[in-house]
């Protein structure tokens, strides 16, 4: 049965709009018919989407593609040109503090006023989503700890790193301990380092039963955090899987092993032998191979290459050049 629709302005019935909520209580975030138009250009086109509760979703797609104009459209700062979102059941537009109270997001950069450090700057915030006295206290203690910002609890944000106010920035978004994380591009511009930060917070995050929905162009950082992706270009919504379903489509799916030492050529020659095995890229000690399996055949290729091959594995990990075949094939289609 499709969400409730109400194009035409008239209000559903109070037993229709408990059956869509009832009906979506396992998809957190619903789009229907999304469209958002500038004129003659048009930024959002139909776009239907469910994200189910406790998932973390990549959204990617190229600049320009509809990822930021959604994200606006879900946390009411854009109204859309037609059709519906909803958030825990709750149409964004017209139940809007409903919707967003459940809602924690990061759009675009982050920026805070310099002059306050930040126990000020989430006091402040946190008494604009009605918190007060000892749980908020308590709850900034709580975040600055989360983002490992609690040493500089005291310091102007002026003095403030890009990294660490991204940090920041997430430390506000979770400040009210919302359902739903909105994240528009949290590593954007952030060194190594600061990107490793920031996903293990994420991580942290999904751990702790948190829906995230992820916006992004960085294949890697999604393929590490995310269990699916939706993919969008040129405001349409051209696929919406998880990583492994893409990669097993389009037979692009990638694993990278590093080893003590360069394998020999006898060796070589094994690995190109197993069955799922596709193509083999040799680079040192570094061993790119093209895979065709699921995760029972990862495993017993994992086993093959230790105890029939021999070789001394460092490290063995599906890589994120599949989904970035995956990606291109895709919006090249589109394009």
């Amino acid at each position: 049965m499709p969400l409730l629709r109400l194009r035409d302005g008239k209000r559903g019935s109070a037993a229709t709009v408990l059956e869509r909520r009832n009906q979506d209580a396992l998809n957190v975030i619903v789009t229907e018919g999304l469209t958002k138009c500038y004129g003659k250009i048009i930024a959002l086109d139909d776009l239907n989407l469910k994200i189910a509760k406790e998932h973390c979703v990549g959204f990617l797609g190229p600049n320009g593609a509809g990822k930021s104009t959604t994200i606006k459209i879900l946390c009411n700062l854009i109204r859309p040109t037609q059709g519906k979102a909803y958030v825990l059941g709750f149409d964004v537009s017209a139940e809007a503090e409903k919707a967003l109270k459940n809602i924690g997001a990061i759009v675009e950069v982050p920026e805070f006023y310099p002059f306050l450090n930040p126990k000020e700057t989430l006091s402040y915030l946190g008494k604009l989503r009605g918190m007060t006295g000892s749980v908020l206290e308590e709850r900034i203690r709580e975040v600055l700890e989360l983002v490992r910002l609690r040493e500089w609890a005291d310091t102007k944000i002026g003095n403030f790193s890009r990294g660490m106010k991204q940090r920041l920035g997430i430390a506000q978004a979770v400040l009210h301990d919302p359902e739903v994380l909105i994240l528009d591009e949290p590593a954007l511009g952030l060194d190594p380092r600061g990107m490793y930060e920031i996903r293990e917070i994420i991580k942290t995050l999904v751990a702790e039963g948190k829906t995230v929905f992820l916006a992004s162009h960085m294949l890697h950082e999604v393929r590490e955090l995310c269990d699916s992706v939706a993919l969008i270009n040129k405001g349409k919504l051209i696929a919406h899987d998880n990583v492994e379903n893409l990669e097993k489509i389009f037979k692009v799916q990638q694993i990278e092993i590093e080893t003590l030492k360069p394998p020999t050529k006898k060796q070589e020659k094994e690995i190109a032998e197993f069955k799922a095995v596709r193509q083999v890229t040799i680079q040192n000690n570094r061993i790119t191979v093209e895979f065709e399996g699921d995760e029972t055949q990862r495993a017993e290729f994992l086993g093959f290459l230790i105890k029939k091959v021999g070789m001394p594995i460092i490290s063995f990990n599906p890589s994120s050049k599949g989904l970035e075949e995956v990606y291109l094939r895709l919006v090249k289609e589109v394009s």
